[in-house]
């Protein structure tokens, strides 16, 4: 079986079909125009170079667009990256899908909705529990289809739901330990918190923001959803303000795009949590392409970090 994109070394031909996940059209020092590519597969992506492209070359290799490559893999400026020797986009003869080059979440739809209804059952609070159930099923194809973002972490088919569901088995860990914390405000608060992103986002494939997002941000968004959804159900109370409130605070610092700084015990957790499960997501990718004895590339979201495996890891 042929190696996917990541499982390539240094120095390593890679032929392949790939995946353009995004095409950014610059000019080089020359004067010429050339596309900054991001192409993936089930393995993650790399960034390449198109030189010298011409108009028609740029409308061709747009995002979406399944293509076949040939190239080599560098490391230039300790970042992997794909020297381009051919491309063309495929035909019908290639027999390929896209949605056979599209990273997807470790565990199935169907377990992460298993995980969801679940943990909305065990709540005890009624208004809690119906505005959440009521935002899930109202959401539900895109809740599961989703990534959490466009990059950084959890960018893949059905990371959003994924993302969700890793930190509800971490806050209950957190919550046995702590049982002072409101359980079904904590859970609820983190199904919610990213509930947003189904409208900010623009899908699964090539993830851009859309006008909504780039206007209102998944925040806002969310919140808005939790006022309506209130309405509709006819609830009213402290539960529906303290929901928003999580929500508004789960970046944890102004200066991190939050609203509201957490003001709440559970909104504190969930901002923590929300943070572990991001960079563990991250390190987890990142040093998936490591050896032991070897450092990363650097992890721009954490600081511009290289993080180093020991040799003594399994």
């Amino acid at each position: 079986m042929s190696k996917e994109l990541l499982e390539h070394e240094v120095g390593e031909q890679v032929n392949l079909f790939l995946l353009v996940k995004s095409a950014i059209k610059g000019i080089a020092s020359n004067g010429k125009p050339f596309l900054t590519v991001i192409l993936q597969d089930r393995s993650g992506d790399i960034e390449a170079k198109l030189w010298d492209v011409s108009d028609e070359e740029v409308k061709m290799y747009q995002p979406e667009t399944v293509v076949r490559v040939a190239g080599e893999v560098h490391n230039y400026r300790g970042r992997l990256q794909l020297k381009i020797r051919q491309i063309r986009p495929t035909n019908h003869q290639d027999n390929v899908q896209i949605a056979d080059l599209l990273e997807k979440a470790p565990i199935s739809k169907e377990t992460i909705s298993n995980k969801l209804t679940q943990y909305i059952f065990e709540m005890k609070n009624p208004n809690i529990q119906r505005i959440t159930r009521h935002l899930v099923k109202k959401h539900y194809e895109s809740f599961l289809e989703f990534p959490a973002a466009t990059k950084n972490h959890h960018e893949f088919v059905s990371g959003l739901g994924y993302h969700v569901v890793s930190m509800l088995d971490l806050a209950k860990v957190i919550a046995e330990l702590y049982p002072s914390l409101d359980r079904d405000l904590l859970f609820a608060g983190i199904i919610l918190h990213d509930l947003g992103k189904v409208k900010e986002l623009s899908g699964p494939v090539a993830t851009t923001y859309t006008i909504e997002g780039n206007l209102l941000g998944h925040i806002t968004i969310t919140v808005n959803e939790i006022a309506m959804a209130a309405e509709e159900l006819g609830i009213q109370g402290e539960e529906v303000v303290v929901l928003q409130h999580l929500v508004l605070s789960h970046h944890g610092k102004l200066e991190w795009g939050s609203p509201k700084q957490p003001m709440i015990k559970e909104a504190e957790i969930l901002h923590m949590i929300d943070n572990i499960d991001a960079k563990m997501n991250m390190l987890d990718r990142a040093m998936k392409r490591v050896k032991p004895g070897e450092f990363s590339e650097r992890i721009f979201p954490l600081d511009n970090r290289m993080f180093y495996k020991p040799t003594f890891h399994s």
